[in-house]
């Protein structure tokens, strides 16, 4: 009778093969984190986009890792714990305003901040600063960008009104309202909240020198005069279509004696942009105040662009002295009490309809 064949434990063989599966699992692993703790593969890229970084004082490593993440600084915050870890340099990590580029290896964020905020990562940055900001709503934007110093400081200096007045600043004006004009600007790394102010200033004198004023002129309005209306208009429409049309009811109202009623310029000496105003805020005796003042304020409420300029220089030809909000639109414009009144009564229609709340603009 034929003997059987011997054969090997099926469960230790078995057992041996999940073992070097296994084995090369960890192997994997540890790569992979190695791979992304200390990133070897990933080059330096010296041309990546620049972004503004603040460190708060007393940050600790993870959540500088967590601020440089939300950033897309580094990819994983964890990794950059990781890396600062290994490498003892946990401690090392100053706080401040930086300047970093996004995509960044975990050791090139790790050397930058240990450098502190005058770092030199990259060779220019980018500030964009809306149009129609007042100088104190500008301040946190231009402050956050990566610009040293204060931008308040700077735009209220002696040598800010100098700059101001060549570009038709009255002597009796204590304030560059209105001369800051807003664009995007690239600024070399390091540079100065008095170097972005220069800029400023330049641009306004090349945009508002392109402004014809020969019609604003006739009607007795100065350049001032002309910036203070196109910072009013900035803050009354987005629309470019509009602009011309709130400057006509600024010039029907100035031509009747009619105060121009426009909250925005109680807002500006309020320092409130955001919540609804108050009846004290409404009928405080101010020569912002434009319910009971006739004429003009008496500075620019804010920066105004190019189109502002433009519209507050040569205003549509209509006979509007009224505009109102309007459902499912920017503004309904009127010349007559009773249209005017047939426009605030779709308003408060639509608010209620809203839940009190103003209706959305869509222009």
């Amino acid at each position: 009778m034929p003997r059987a064949s011997p054969q090997a434990p099926r469960p230790r063989r078995a057992f041996r093969r999940i073992l070097a599966l296994l084995a090369l699992l960890a192997i994997g692993a540890a790569l992979y984190i190695v791979n992304q703790t200390f990133q070897p593969f990933q080059g330096r890229d010296e041309e990546g986009t620049a972004v503004a970084v603040r460190i708060p004082p007393g940050a600790g490593v993870r959540d500088i890792g967590r601020v440089l993440e939300g950033k897309d600084v580094v990819e994983d915050a964890r990794f950059f714990e990781l890396n600062a870890t290994l490498s003892l340099r946990r401690g090392t990590l100053r706080t401040g305003n930086y300047v970093l580029r996004r995509n960044m290896t975990n050791g090139a964020a790790i050397e930058a901040l240990q450098q502190g905020p005058k770092v030199r990562v990259v060779k220019t940055f980018e500030v964009s600063i809306p149009e129609g900001l007042s100088r104190r709503e500008a301040a946190p934007v231009v402050n956050a960008s990566g610009v040293d110093g204060s931008y308040l400081k700077a735009t209220g200096s002696p040598v800010a009104l100098k700059r101001a007045r060549a570009l038709g600043l009255p002597r009796n004006r204590r304030t560059v309202e209105g001369f800051l004009f807003p664009a995007t600007y690239q600024l070399k790394a390091g540079a100065t909240a008095r170097t972005l102010m220069g800029k400023q200033f330049t641009a306004f004198g090349e945009n508002f020198g392109t402004v014809p004023m020969r019609y604003a002129r006739r009607r007795g309005l100065s350049r001032y005069d002309v910036v203070i209306i196109a910072s009013m208009i900035e803050r009354e429409t987005p629309a470019d279509r509009e602009r011309r049309l709130v400057a006509a009811v600024i010039y029907n109202r100035l031509r009747k004696g009619i105060p121009l009623g426009i909250d925005a310029t109680i807002r500006y000496k309020e320092n409130n942009w955001s919540r609804p105003l108050r009846r004290s805020e409404l009928e405080r005796d101010s020569a912002y105040n434009t319910r009971e003042r006739r004429g003009l304020p008496p500075t620019p409420i804010g920066n105004p662009g190019q189109a502002s300029l433009r519209a507050a220089a040569r205003p549509a030809r209509v006979p509007y002295l009224f505009y109102v909000a309007k459902p499912g639109g920017c503004h309904a414009f009127s010349s007559t009490d009773a249209q005017f009144a047939r426009d605030v009564a779709a308003y408060n229609r639509a608010k209620a309809a809203n839940g009190g709340r103003a209706p959305k603009q869509k222009c």
